[in-house]
């Protein structure tokens, strides 16, 4: 399998469906909406995966990605085509991919979907102001909503991964929300903030810095981009004997939280690197790539 050829750009028949199902000609099915995929993280519920496919297609979504679900051909299963319920060309579309790392290849930015507090991470949201952040994201290009497991969430490693955090504020007496309903609700949030700004991003403050009166985008970093500038980062780090890998404590953890806070630039990765490879090369160690 080679997911990177194909995760970043929308499917032609996923897209088409999801313009199809909109039933509303003046409806801008375009842009963040095709800009936009959820991922979910081992997925152990066939059911639950045809039930996303649906929630994603009554919002006019389509893009759906599967890292590694516990039932490999999912998308082929009798119970996930029964919950689809008519959106199996959704579920049918899904790109199934071994890691999120894999999943997030192409993506600006990325929102872990959590329902339990964690000590490291970026700071988390209400869905509503995520999706605010999202209608500014996705101006640049595509953004990814992450979902985790139905027994055990997200891990650590996963949220550090993304961009923002995010927690549904549910009843506390009784948070227990269905992997489906939420991204229901999520997918529900952000079709209302793509239809309100018709284009995604192009109204929202922050999609752009002001030179002479006229908006101009940043180009942000992507996520693999700023994978690759935390693990030169590490290296340096290392050969400075500031980070020891035998005892790492947080380091690298709260290094991510500040970073997340930021929204890096594609400029802004470049200079963080171009500091470790010098360190690097004073240091004379390999890395410098």
């Amino acid at each position: 399998m080679q997911p990177d050829s194909h995760v970043p750009s929308a499917h032609p028949a996923a897209a088409a469906a999801s313009a199809s199902s909109a039933g509303d000609a003046h409806e801008p099915l375009r842009g963040g909406f095709t800009s936009t995929r959820f991922v979910l993280v081992e997925p152990s519920h066939p059911g639950n995966v045809g039930a996303a496919a649906r929630a994603l297609k009554t919002m006019g979504f389509s893009r759906l990605v599967l890292v590694a679900p516990r039932v490999p051909q999912v998308h082929c299963d009798p119970e996930a085509v029964a919950m689809a319920s008519g959106a199996d060309d959704v579920l049918a579309a899904a790109h199934i991919v071994p890691t999120l790392a894999d999943a997030l290849v192409g993506a600006q930015w990325s929102l872990a979907l959590t329902a339990r507090t964690r000590e490291y991470g970026p700071p988390p949201g209400a869905p509503r102001q995520a999706v605010l952040d999202a209608c500014r994201q996705v101006a640049h290009g595509d953004i990814a909503l992450v979902f985790g497991n139905e027994r055990t969430g997200l891990s650590n490693d996963d949220v550090e991964r993304c961009s923002a955090l995010a927690h549904i504020p549910a009843n506390p007496a009784y948070s227990s929300l269905n992997l489906a309903q939420a991204v229901q609700v999520l997918a529900y949030e952000l079709r209302l903030a793509y239809l309100g700004e018709g284009e995604p991003g192009a109204a929202l403050p922050g999609a752009g810095t002001e030179q002479g009166g006229l908006a101009t985008a940043t180009p942000l970093a992507t996520s693999d981009d700023i994978e690759r500038m935390y693990v030169h980062l590490e290296n340096a780090l290392i050969a400075l004997d500031f980070l020891d890998p035998a005892n790492p404590k947080k380091l690298m953890s709260r290094l991510r939280r500040l970073f997340a806070r930021s929204g890096l630039e594609r400029e802004e990765v470049n200079i963080v690197r171009g500091i470790a490879k010098h360190i690097l090369m004073l240091k004379g160690k390999e890395g410098g790539k």
